[in-house]
């Protein structure tokens, strides 16, 4: 009763919805079930691939929450995505144990070559993964939350607030390659053993990791579309369409503005911590503002402000790039940079926007 009250009258959600229940019932059947000599057959490192594609599609459609429907051009939730990924990174490092190169209980391989001798105290409660699942949340929450109090109560809008989220995460980055800050440096975290116990390498891990995925985008959605029929959600538009009007009225803008971005920051968070046991490595690289340009493309390209259009671009982009780097790597960032600039002249409200004008004119 809940999902339809939610769903109401949006009929892209619902479509989305029962494609996440159908993926998350064909694949595993056609990855463990179909024997690998038939065409069906689906291989792990596609459904490594498709996970790390909804991964995105959460992403995206935490930036939709905050571009789409509150007017702010955000450039750094790669930098939410890379801290969410590093908490769960830090939890995958130490459960590897004495299992690592130098075979050191306590300390990860990168801290006994770099002759740490105790173990840094914000690693402390990482080995318990209800920690680790907290601080996936409270991390990217809480920088945002810090970032939107000074700039929003600062009335900081437009291109000057997607220039300071972007030095925000160039900033992140730089002092993420520091080897010092503990975090591995330029290498990153890397060579993860198992998660809850279960190895990463098997098929019905890399199955499970798939299908988690795939209801966090389906429940990131849900609660997005929550956040849009609400109150809070129409006041979001209303401070969107015509901010001075609306702080005029009595509406308390930059509440308004926090709440929603710290919301979207945790879920950027989520997808991140969704992102690294799959791919298997978390470094500093994640937080490159390219990788935050990347994500408003996929919005862009997909349709702004209808959160299933996020999904749709950040799929078909990554399909792309996927295809692209592999057949013609030298052109892709053309591709992706051409791509944008069609998007902006032709198609103003993305692909899903395309398709409702057919539609409608059919």
């Amino acid at each position: 009763m809940f999902l339809m009250r939610i769903l109401k009258g949006d009929r892209g959600g619902q479509v989305l919805m029962a494609l996440l229940l159908a993926a998350m019932i064909v694949v595993p059947v056609l990855n463990l079930l179909v024997p690998e000599s038939s065409a069906l057959h689906l291989s792990t490192y596609s459904v490594t691939l498709l996970g790390k594609y909804l991964t995105y599609a959460l992403l995206a459609v935490a930036v939709d929450l905050v571009w789409g429907y509150l007017g702010i051009l955000s450039l750094g939730h790669g930098a939410f995505f890379a801290l969410g990924g590093y908490a769960m990174g830090m939890y995958l490092m130490r459960q590897i144990g004495d299992r690592g190169v130098y075979g050191n209980p306590e300390l990860p391989d990168f801290m006994v070559f770099l002759n740490y001798s105790e173990l840094p105290w914000f690693w402390q409660g990482f080995d318990m993964f209800w920690f680790a699942a907290i601080m996936i949340l409270l991390v990217p929450g809480l920088l945002a939350f810090v970032f939107g109090w000074f700039a929003f109560r600062s009335r900081v809008t437009g291109v000057y607030l997607s220039i300071i989220t972007q030095a925000m995460t160039y900033a992140l980055m730089l002092a993420f390659f520091r080897n010092e800050m503990g975090f591995g440096g330029n290498n990153g975290l890397t060579d993860f053993k198992d998660l809850l116990g279960f190895d990463l390498q098997a098929d019905a891990t890399r199955i499970a990791l798939f299908m988690i995925s795939a209801l966090a985008l389906a429940m990131g959605y849900l609660a997005c579309r929550a956040i849009v029929k609400s109150k809070l959600g129409r006041v979001a538009v209303a401070i969107r369409d015509a901010e001075d009007r609306t702080r005029f009225i009595g509406y308390r803008v930059e509440y308004v503005k926090l709440a929603i971005f710290t919301f979207s920051a945790a879920l950027a968070g989520v997808a991140g911590a969704l992102y690294v046991p799959q791919v298997g490595i978390i470094n500093p690289g994640e937080f490159s503002p390219l990788n935050s340009i990347e994500v408003v493309i996929w919005v862009a390209v997909g349709g702004r402000g209808t959160l299933y259009g996020a999904v749709v671009g950040a799929i078909l982009v990554n399909y792309a790039k996927t295809y692209f780097t592999g057949a013609f790597p030298e052109i892709w960032l053309f591709a992706l940079g051409a791509l944008f600039v069609l998007t902006t002249l032709y198609l103003p409200k993305g692909f899903v926007g395309m398709l409702k004008r057919r539609s409608v004119t059919s």
